[in-house]
């Protein structure tokens, strides 16, 4: 029983008290009366009850001063150990704050780098056209040759794989260019939800250092209601660590993935440069052998028309020649026949003088009528000269034969150098065109740079080009 207890029991009742009745000897009041021993157990009460409250009172007083000394030290300790844990969590926010920081910093230099690679695509990919024009242009340049000539030869071939390796390369920039552009944006949102989260991270140290700064002293605190009720969207501590490695990792994986693809885009120019370098000088090759090919031709021509004109002139001499003897034996036919009508050969006068000769010897009178060996001689004259007469007639018709032949042939020969003449003046042309291979063309206004870039064609002939071929 404590002392409040023992003090608060109260006193034994009239009733409950031993009273010894004597007879009076004189007249007293009636009212309660009580023992010298209950007196001085009373009082003897009263001094141990006293005692024994303040015993309690001063155990109370000890207990109370070691309960606020307890509490202020628990208070001070919870106080300092909350005051640690704000600033290892300041600490850890202004870690990834540094991180996040050095993060937006490493994605802001790859974006410029990227954006300066794809710029350089770009640039690539505008100064094909000027290669895809000059192709083009070879072909309907080279679609001018007639006849023979406009055949599909080995530089016919090695152009179309040109336009074919010209379109192939503009369509692998293209897709770089727009690869590019969507690893841009993909890094500007990564570099969005990190400056958003870093944003988070200086709200949340502000007001963890403005935390740290308050004590008890401090104005502006008070007490809350439900201070520590649930507020929705906390998140654990994992949790948050777990977002911001997120973010973290997702923009080094981005800033891997643009490093990647700037390789790529390198790899894509450089082959590009090495496969139009390399099927430029194929098609230029082969331009020039064919070239060599058509100037040969040309000169074999000219040597063939040359000795063809000589030939025609000796053809043209000799016929003079036979003429002027046909005319020169005239005299020798009408000494032979009088009445002889057939003067187109220099053998008939001889023919006519054997005749002649031989009529004239079939007037001898009787016996002298002889057949004699003037008689065969002169049978075997005018057989004699009516062979070579044919023989003469026959070589006249074939040489004035030859002559016709050599007219044809001669046209057909300058024909042919009018063709090829025409063939090598349009290859040179294509050669001179190729010539502007390594000057860069730039595009005057912004829609002709949308339309190098989009593949547009402004010149008509790609739709001319595929229908041909």
């Amino acid at each position: 029983m404590s002392g409040f207890e023992s003090l608060s029991k109260p006193l034994k009742s009239q009733s409950e008290v031993t009273v010894h009745t004597f007879h009076p000897t004189l007249e007293q009041k009636p009212r309660a009366k009580y023992n010298v021993p209950d007196w001085f157990n009373h009082n003897y009460a009263i001094s141990y009850d006293a005692e024994r409250s303040r015993n309690v009172s001063h155990q109370v007083r000890q207990d109370g001063r070691r309960l606020i000394n307890e509490t202020y030290n628990e208070s001070w300790w919870n106080k300092h150990d909350n005051d640690v844990r704000i600033s290892n969590r300041l600490d850890e926010v202004d870690k990834w704050r540094k991180a996040l920081e050095y993060t937006i910093q490493d994605v802001d230099r790859e974006v410029q780098t990227m954006q300066s690679v794809k710029e350089q695509c770009e640039r690539y990919l505008e100064h094909m056209r000027s290669p895809l024009d000059i192709t083009l242009e070879n072909h309907v340049t080279r679609d001018g040759r007639k006849a023979i000539d406009n055949v599909d030869d080995e530089a016919e071939r090695e152009l179309k794989k040109e336009v074919y390796v010209i379109d192939g390369i503009k369509r692998q920039l293209h897709q770089q260019v727009q690869t590019a552009f969507d690893q841009i944006a993909r890094l500007t949102e990564a570099k969005q939800q990190l400056i958003r989260d870093l944003q988070d991270k200086h709200t949340a140290f502000a007001i963890c250092e403005e935390n740290l700064q308050l004590n008890e002293f401090s104005p502006n605190i008070g007490y809350k209601p439900d201070a520590c009720r649930p507020i929705k969207g906390q998140i654990t501590p994992e949790e948050w660590v777990a977002f911001s490695k997120y973010n973290k990792d997702r923009a080094e994986k981005e800033i891997y993935e643009s490093t990647r693809l700037r390789e790529s885009i390198f790899h894509t120019i450089g082959q590009s440069s090495s496969d139009l370098e390399s099927q430029g000088k194929a098609s230029e090759y082969a331009l020039r052998k064919r070239l060599h090919e058509l100037e040969r031709s040309l000169r074999e021509l000219e040597w063939q028309k040359k000795q063809t004109e000589e030939e025609i002139l000796s053809n043209e001499n000799d016929i003079d020649r036979l003429e002027k003897a046909v005319r020169d034996k005239e005299p020798l036919i009408k000494l032979a026949m009088s009445r002889q009508e057939n003067r187109h050969s220099h053998k008939e006068p001889l023919i006519k003088l054997a005749m002649s000769r031989q009529e004239n010897r079939h007037s001898r009178p009787g016996m002298d009528l002889v057949r004699d060996e003037v008689t065969y001689g002169l049978c075997d004259e005018i057989q004699q000269l009516t062979a070579e007469k044919r023989a003469l007639e026959d070589r006249l018709k074939q040489t004035k034969h030859a002559w016709n032949i050599l007219q044809q042939q001669l046209h057909r020969i300058e024909d042919e150098i009018a063709v090829k003449s025409n063939s090598v003046m349009l290859e040179n042309r294509a050669l001179e065109t190729r010539r502007r291979l390594n000057t860069e063309i730039t595009p005057s206004t912004e829609t002709d740079r949308n339309r190098q870039l989009l593949n547009m064609d402004t010149s008509g002939l790609r739709h001319v080009l595929q229908s041909i071929y």
